[in-house]
């Protein structure tokens, strides 16, 4: 059975590096982010309607490379992603997100800590606030009571703590 993992956290994280490293490592595929490919090609102005469409987009591929996965499957980003990305800039949520996200959890929950150097992008918002951020990461994933683990470390260390949360979840499956 395909096994769900969210790569999730603030801006800034090692969030689609470290996907393309755990999907390499177990020979799968990686859902990119398809709000960030959106944003590059169109420019970086977003409003509220935006979110939604990102978070459709997202599903829908994420739907699709799920028919070519193996038993696992990494997504750069996730419905709790586009919660609170919506909630921080426009102060509501579409329902149809917080649906997703109630109804469609993931197996596991990556939370990537912001203990890695900041790199600016034209399209990332948040420098200062990060830690900010991550905090309101945990009160969603505590208050869903969906199933994380915060990843910390820089390059092979951050990965190796990926590695070993993956294999934990692979193994309490099989027990």
């Amino acid at each position: 059975m395909l096994k769900r993992v969210a790569i999730t956290g603030p801006e800034s994280t090692g969030k689609s590096w470290l996907a393309k490293q755990l999907a390499n490592h177990y020979h799968t595929v990686w859902v990119p982010e398809y709000a960030r490919e959106y944003l590059e090609a169109n420019g970086p102005e977003y409003v509220y309607d935006d979110i939604v469409f990102f978070a459709r987009k997202q599903k829908e591929r994420e739907d699709s490379l799920a028919n070519v996965a193996t038993n696992l499957i990494f997504c750069d980003t996730e419905p709790v992603v586009t919660k609170i990305w919506s909630e921080v800039v426009f102060n509501k949520c579409d329902p149809w997100i917080e649906h997703e996200m109630a109804n469609n959890p993931y197996d596991l929950y990556l939370l990537c800590y912001p203990d890695i150097r900041w790199e600016p992008d034209t399209l990332r918002e948040n420098p200062d606030n990060r830690m900010e951020l991550f905090e309101l990461y945990v009160k969603e994933m505590e208050a869903n009571r969906l199933p994380y683990v915060v990843i910390r470390g820089v390059g092979k260390e951050r990965l190796q703590h990926a590695l070993d949360a993956v294999n934990r979840m692979l193994s309490n499956a099989t027990n």
